[in-house]
């Protein structure tokens, strides 16, 4: 779903903060745009499903999806230190096509340290990039579920392509995506993608390009990056020796080198998007070192794709080269962030208004879905406390005047403060609170959701009640995204909260994700009948 987990079980919980700490607040797309597969136009039919929530499947429902991970079913197969296959799948309940990533057994053998890996790279949901949508770790078995891209990848459509080749509106549109979704990992905290190259680049069923989440989880648990050539890794891989040793090192790589190890940076992700521009501009795979040489010699022209034929503008292609050349830096220090990424490519975007697989050359691809059998409304688990029962029954006048009864008590012990922290600024900020809650009293709840958000904002004290009363008043509001959004910080405050739950199982049924909420319904219950077992003597 998301947030801090999928269907969170016990014990799943992120570990408490420390008093006065709280989760980054940044600028970042809506619950619903993070949760769109597609570009930022309609997408009709089966395609414009959402991206379910993170789940732990069984070995045995991948089996059945990839018909016994059969041979005729592998998409993909890389890799010699870290060797792995993706195989394409259907999954029997939903009929949703999915992509299915195994690791070797040695890769992973900590599963508790996998499960929490996936469970990072799931909480992304962009519409640039091809979801998790799940994982396994059953047995000794370590596995990866992610949207299935139905057409082909990057390097096909550059290297391999049989009918005509990508156009430059095209390569510019998938520089620009891709630039856009290194950036939202950057935003939202996973800046460190492994192995980015023109195979982790994927098509969707609209043509549309989306980067591969599994890159975002590392190849095995020692955090290394494989690399199959050692011209195309970031030189500061290569720790040892001097400047000339080093690119005596690069030129020879390609002949005789089979493979390096390095740790991935967030400038050595800038250093492969680099070499993925190359791969734009030259439709060829070129080593950076020799493709600096040409742009040194001024011999742009040389560089560009003969198969574009000219039809090509000057100044995009000079730009990009110019991009291309700052990201392929030698030091790590000069080369530019993600923010500039887009920021350059976004103005170069031309035929905006051109669907992809129509400059792909690609038919439209219509997956045709088997209709899904009724299922009977889930039920909760556990019986309910009066809170359980309003949530429910979405029943939000019941819950303000539970939540205004209870006031502050469950945040004991949340928050130490010396005597130093009580400036002018504290005063303030505590001021803020007392508004928000007289408004919040009195059923004013714009007026709460601007004195909560002033409290919040300075940082300098936490509130999961806070949290639990604006994520209420959003949900007065219709705003049931930034509901979700509150309640989940509540929890990652306060990780063994009920309320919190609660609060996000009232925003789930508001976004009609009635599984996910009835699953935070019963962890609520359970969490609260936990919580009264332990208070009695």
């Amino acid at each position: 779903m998301g947030c801090c987990g999928s269907s969170l079980r016990t014990g799943t919980h992120p570990a408490k903060k420390p008093p006065g700490s709280l989760p980054p607040r940044r600028p970042s797309p809506t619950l619903k745009q993070h949760q769109a597969t597609g570009s930022s136009t309609a997408r009709p039919g089966a395609a414009g499903r959402q991206v379910p929530p993170v789940k732990e499947f069984s070995l045995a429902e991948l089996r059945a999806a990839t018909g016994g991970f059969a041979a005729e079913n592998i998409v993909s197969e890389s890799g010699e230190k870290a060797p792995n296959f993706v195989y394409k799948g259907r999954l029997e309940a939903s009929r949703r096509a999915i992509a299915v990533k195994k690791f070797t057994k040695v890769a992973w053998p900590d599963a508790k340290q996998f499960a929490e890996e996936a469970k990072g790279a799931g909480k992304l949901r962009h519409c640039r990039m091809a979801n998790l949508i799940g994982y396994c770790c059953d047995g000794d078995e370590r596995l990866l579920v992610a949207e299935f891209m139905p057409n082909d990848t990057l390097a096909k459509h550059l290297f391999h392509w049989e009918n005509q080749t990508i156009e430059w509106a095209m390569r510019l549109r998938v520089a620009y995506y891709i630039a856009e979704a290194l950036e939202y990992c950057s935003t939202e905290g996973r800046p460190l993608y492994h192995d980015l190259n023109a195979y982790r680049v994927l098509f969707d069923e609209n043509g549309d390009p989306r980067l591969s989440c599994f890159g975002l989880m590392k190849n095995s648990r020692d955090g290394k990056s494989y690399s199959t050539n050692l011209a195309y890794t970031p030189p500061e891989y290569l720790r040892n020796g001097n400047r000339m040793a080093k690119a005596f090192i690069l030129r020879i790589a390609e002949c005789f080198m089979p493979a390096l190890i390095g740790r991935v940076t967030s400038e050595s992700v800038i250093y492969s998007f680099g070499t993925i521009l190359l791969d734009l501009l030259s439709g060829k795979r070129i080593p950076p070192s020799r493709a600096l040489e040409m742009i040194k010699g001024n011999n742009i022209q040389v560089l560009m794709d003969s198969h574009l034929e000219g039809n090509y503008s000057t100044e995009e292609a000079t730009t990009l080269v110019d991009l291309a050349s700052q990201c392929l830096q030698y030091e790590p220090r000069d080369r530019p962030n993600t923010k500039k990424l887009v920021s350059v490519l976004g103005p170069l975007q031309i035929k905006s208004e051109v669907p992809s697989y129509v400059m792909l050359g690609i038919p439209k691809h219509e997956e045709e879905e088997e209709p899904e059998p009724p299922t009977p409304a889930p039920q909760p688990q556990h019986p309910l406390s009066p809170m359980g029962e309003a949530c429910s029954r979405m029943d939000l006048t019941a819950i303000h005047q539970i939540l205004v009864n209870t006031h502050y008590r469950d945040d004991e012990g949340t928050n130490e403060l010396s005597f130093q922290e009580w400036t002018q600024q504290m005063r303030d900020m505590l001021e803020a609170r007392k508004r928000g809650d007289f408004a919040f009293r009195d059923k004013d709840f714009k007026a709460a959701i601007d004195c909560y958000t002033q409290f919040v904002d300075v940082g300098t004290m936490v509130s999961p009640t806070v949290y639990a009363r604006r994520s209420l008043c959003h949900l007065m509001c219709d705003q049931p995204d930034a509901a979700l959004r509150d309640a989940m910080q509540a929890q990652c405050v306060y990780p063994d909260w009920p309320t919190a739950f609660y609060m996000q199982a009232v925003a789930l049924s508001k976004l009609n994700m009635q599984s996910d909420a009835m699953d935070m319904l019963n962890e609520a219950s359970q969490l609260e009948e936990k919580r009264q077992k332990n208070s009695k003597p």
